[in-house]
């Protein structure tokens, strides 16, 4: 079905090529997952298949690509729109009209099906993926996980014969992101459609592959075997190898038949202590500012003048010392947030301390990222109080405001408005009162390999989100706000993100993340705060909280419960 014959693929001004050599063949009816660091070229490889790569993106394409024996060289993506669909990492850039139903109809449209044909379709795909509630709802009115099923399900309605997904469940929660895959699967088993999907969170979706291709080295072959030598891989994947079993299983069930003799080596032994990397007490500068949002949105909607004179909403702070650990920097009272028609969140109740680390959970759509954008004052409260630092959020000036709190949104893209990597950390470093170089060595430690003349919008989606977080933490703000920080990020760019966090809680920052990834909560987060329908409906230490839902509870727990284990590397620790 899809044929790579010596293909190699170089932008303008690269040094290297994205993806040198390829030469591998995809049969018909196989759903192959394709792995790798953040920035190898899985994005690229996917547009080759697509069109997109090189006829929108620009750059040179050698060798050839043929899918169902069309050539993309000569054939440009509206000439392959029948055959080929595609969801990028950017679910927003996908949309063309305004409303759920609407936007499932319209690749059909552009098709000509019949309309009996559309509405039987569409009817289809709003049950199979969850979304007859948001039928009629305007597309600029949902969160982010909800966007990302509409445009999986505007590409399924047509029925191409092949599929191509990057990064189809970062913004998902796990109950939808397993809807999801069941769906893509029936599609491989029961229509003989091929896919290919490129994912990060490889504890997803591993377990469902028939064949990985692992980047940059272009090998494939069964899981099992590229599992064993791939520098990516899943929890249980980990744990197998730390436990020495030969082979390495895949799943939870898996693992579990095989988990007798690890319980028994850890049976009485105590989880240890998480080492935390301390920085020095004079290196906390002001928890001040950060760049959050304000109540304006983006920097251009605040005003920002420029990097010369003039200042930044975003990004100005002062220097005093960071909070110590009694600090309550957040209380949140009786909060109720109405959005057009949407009660968002009703009746909430939380406390953030210093030095705590809080991981929001729950399905899609819950109110999450209302909370957050509620607790940097974009959003005015419908009833009850928000203090954040003692002050009201949406009344406080931005300028005072972002000495207290910094944001990293869903979309990193809002943060960044410089021409190149090198001056978006030039100037985080100068807003922020930062060691010049200081934001450069952030980036290169969250992901190493990012060079200072890239245009941002040149960056794949994990190492966009690495650059805005390393904007926002160079700030160093007492209270930082995370909306999916892990999303497009690969397991060595998450750990190096979760030292980092570490450090910054030990030296007394609280930290609000909003994530659907139950393995970071599992290792970072002190609790764990659970949002359903727009209330709290579960508030506890993370080990209580997660191990008590199976939708949240990361692998290892599952493998070796009812023991106490969250996470490989106490497993580790206490072997």
């Amino acid at each position: 079905m899809i044929r790579f014959e010596n293909v190699s693929v170089r932008y303008e001004d690269d040094a290297e090529p994205t993806l040198r050599n390829v030469d591998l063949t995809v049969p018909e009816g196989e759903l192959v997952l394709l792995v790798g660091p953040s920035g190898v070229g899985k994005s690229t490889l996917l547009g080759a298949v697509s069109g997109l790569v090189p006829h929108f993106t620009g750059g040179t394409l050698t060798g050839r690509v043929t899918v169902d024996g069309r050539d993309t060289r000569t054939h440009p993506p509206r000439e392959l729109a029948d055959l080929v669909g595609t969801v990028g990492q950017d679910p927003s850039a996908h949309f063309v009209t305004d409303t759920v139903e609407d936007e499932l109809a319209y690749g059909m449209e552009s098709l000509g099906l019949a309309p009996g044909v559309m509405r039987r379709r569409v009817e289809e795909t709003l049950d199979l993926l969850g979304l007859a509630e948001l039928r009629d709802r305007p597309i600029a009115t949902l969160s982010g996980g909800q966007r990302q099923r509409v445009a999986i399900g505007s590409v399924l309605t047509p029925h191409p014969k092949v599929l191509v997904l990057d990064e189809p469940t970062s913004a998902l929660d796990p109950s939808a992101a397993e809807d999801v895959l069941a769906v893509l699967q029936r599609l491989v088993h029961d229509l003989g459609t091929t896919v290919l999907l490129a994912e990060h969170r490889l504890e997803r979706v591993v377990q469902y592959a028939d064949q990985v291709l692992l980047l940059p080295e272009a090998v494939m072959g069964p899981p099992a075997e590229i599992m064993a030598v791939s520098p990516v891989h899943p929890p249980v994947v980990a744990l197998g190898r730390v436990a020495g079993w030969d082979p390495l299983p895949l799943t939870v069930r898996d693992a579990r038949r095989r988990a007798g003799g690890l319980k028994e080596r850890l049976e009485g032994r105590e989880i240890q202590p998480v080492r935390r990397l301390r920085t020095r007490p004079e290196a906390v500068r002001d928890p001040g500012q950060s760049p959050g949002f304000g109540k304006w949105g983006s920097p251009h909607a605040l005003g920002h003048r420029g990097r010369g004179g003039g200042f930044s909403l975003l990004r100005r702070r002062r220097t005093h010392p960071a909070p110590t650990s009694t600090d309550t920097l957040v209380t949140v009272t009786a909060l109720a947030v109405r959005r057009a028609r949407v009660e968002a969140l009703r009746r909430v109740d939380l406390q953030v301390k210093a030095g705590e680390t809080i991981a929001l959970m729950g399905r899609n759509g819950a109110g999450k990222s209302t909370l957050l954008s509620t607790l940097v004052g974009m959003i005015e409260p419908t009833a009850g109080s928000v203090r954040v630092a003692g002050r009201a959020p949406h009344t406080t000036d931005p300028r005072d405001l972002i000495r207290q709190v910094g944001l990293v949104p869903q979309e990193p893209r809002d943060l960044l408005y410089a021409d190149t990597v090198a001056a978006e950390c030039t100037a985080a470093d100068a807003d922020a009162g930062a060691e010049p170089g200081t934001c450069r060595a952030l980036v290169e430690e969250l992901l190493p390999g990012i060079t200072d003349d890239t245009h941002p919008r040149d960056l794949s989606e994990g190492q966009r989100l690495a650059l805005a977080l390393a904007v926002v933490l160079t700030g160093r703000p007492p209270l930082l706000l995370l909306d999916e920080p892990t999303r497009g990020l690969d397991y060595a760019a998450k750990a190096r993100l979760v030292t980092r966090l570490r450090a910054l809680a030990a030296d007394g920052h609280a930290i609000v993340l909003a994530t659907h990834d139950v393995e970071l909560a599992a290792e970072l987060a002190h609790r764990v705060v659970i949002v359903a329908d727009g209330e709290v409906v579960a508030d506890g230490p993370t080990a209580e909280v997660v191990v008590s839902s199976p939708a949240f509870s990361p692998q290892v727990a599952k493998i070796l419960a009812p023991q106490p284990w969250l996470t490989v590397e106490q497993v580790e620790a206490a072997l």
